[in-house]
């Protein structure tokens, strides 16, 4: 083992309390001996039932319709989500207008992120009236089972459309072992071959299939091969999905101007796509430690960082590449709008 994972030791049993998801990096949420004895499934059904309880309380200011739907499929679908003109108005500032940006490179697919803080969109109306108006995030906050202060940012996917070099997201995983929420509000219609959010519908609730696979893939998941279910996000193939009871995957295509809204807990990807495309949405994702009894007192939330958590990111990561020469995926490019090419 490194040895700045053992200088991270002391926070191991600390961890056990938190969102650490890695198996490989800390040594107990990954030992063998203590997931037979039920560490891991221990973690899931807490997690699990502090979730429905936030959300029961946060369930007051979502309509009663969306609740109903998300309970039955762990996701949510909504049409139209803004008004024509706004929707419009909105768009045509994003296409003319370039935003700071950081690109990240994950097989053939270029995942590119424009900041959204206070700064960056001042003076542009579309973006400032979105951000103020709080539905995405009360419907994140929802989803996830958790206060707290989303990170919204405009998000363009660029696929190369080769499949030698495969994209992880291609494969269908959950995020993390408990309730997490993520949302995108389409700036272009989504078909089949534009790289859809694949969701298989339920699987954000826990079954005894469910629980029986993870407490079997903990047992041996540190020495995993696969480095995504050794730090975590389990995989699932179409042939387990059916063992645990799940219906197949379901690609989501809609209509420019639609929000989805998915618990990531749930088994999901982005379904590949067979040619160049191109897809932009305004992103949102939410995720805290999920053994927080109580859904604010959020750090994000705290005047400096609240709209402006794009600007302080960029700010650590540069610091931890100056002193510690530890690189972060995302690397700063020129500032760009939806239709530019990628530049990495």
């Amino acid at each position: 083992m490194k040895a700045l994972s053992w200088i991270a030791a002391p926070l191991w049993p600390l961890q056990l309390a938190s969102g650490q998801k890695s198996f490989r990096a800390n040594p107990l949420l990954g030992s063998p001996a203590l997931n037979r004895r039920g560490l891991h499934i221990a973690r899931v059904r807490l997690a699990e039932n502090m979730a429905a309880a936030r959300r029961q309380r946060l369930g007051a200011r979502i309509d009663a319709a969306l609740r109903t739907e998300y309970e039955a499929r762990g996701y949510l679908v909504i049409e139209n989500f803004l008004p024509g003109e706004e929707f419009a108005a909105l768009k045509r500032d994003l296409e003319e207008a370039p935003l700071r940006s950081w690109e990240r490179r994950e097989g053939s697919t270029v995942t590119r992120r424009g900041s959204l803080d206070l700064a960056d969109i001042e003076t542009r109306a579309p973006l400032e009236r979105l951000m103020a108006g709080g539905r995405i995030a009360d419907l994140l906050r929802y989803v996830a089972g958790c206060g707290g202060e989303p990170l919204i940012h405009l998000q363009t996917i660029l696929a190369e459309g080769d499949n030698s070099r495969p994209d992880p997201q291609n494969t269908l995983h959950m995020d993390t072992f408990h309730s997490t929420a993520k949302a995108w509000l389409y700036l272009q219609d989504v078909g089949e071959d534009d790289g859809p959010l694949c969701y298989v519908p339920g699987s954000h609730r826990l079954t005894p299939e469910r629980i029986a696979w993870e407490r079997e893939l903990s047992i041996g998941a540190a020495s995993n091969e696969d480095p995504e279910i050794a730090a975590g996000s389990f995989r699932v193939s179409d042939a387990m999905l059916a063992k645990l009871g799940y219906p197949a995957a379901k690609a989501l295509c809609v209509p420019a101007n639609t929000l989805v809204v998915a618990n990531t807990h749930g088994f999901h990807a982005r379904k590949a796509s067979t040619r160049p495309t191109r897809r932009s949405e305004i992103y949102g994702s939410l995720r805290r430690n999920p053994f927080l009894p109580v859904s604010g007192m959020h750090l994000y939330s705290l005047p400096g960082l609240r709209g402006h958590l794009s600007s302080r990111q960029a700010q650590i990561d540069e610091l931890l590449a100056r002193y510690l020469g530890v690189k972060g995926p995302w690397v700063s490019v020129p500032p760009k709008r939806i239709v530019d090419t990628a530049s990495i």
